[in-house]
C-alpha cells in the first residue's frame, strides 16, 4: 500500500491501512463538490483524511506502547 501516507504506512497494521484506504477513497469521492462539505473552502483531501482517521478509530485504538491495535 505504497500510495498511503507515510504516517499511515508506518503506524497502522495492515487491516487498519485497508480501513483507512477505503474510507479515504470513499470520502474523497463523496466530497468532490465543495458544497457538500461543511466548509466549502476546505480541501477535499483534508476532509477525506479526517474521515479516514475517524473510521480507523472505530475499529482500532492505541495500546500502552502507542501502537495501533484492533479493538476487541
Amino acid at each position: 500500500m505504497e500510495e498511503l501516507p507515510e504516517q499511515v504506512r508506518n503506524n497502522l497494521p495492515e487491516g487498519g491501512q485497508e480501513v483507512f484506504k477505503e474510507a479515504y477513497n470513499s470520502a474523497y469521492e463523496e466530497y468532490a463538490d465543495p458544497r457538500s462539505r461543511r466548509d466549502p473552502d476546505e480541501p477535499r483531501e483534508e476532509v477525506a483524511m479526517r474521515v479516514a482517521w475517524s473510521m480507523v478509530k472505530l475499529d482500532y485504538t492505541k495500546n500502552d506502547n502507542g501502537e495501533w491495535v484492533k479493538k476487541e
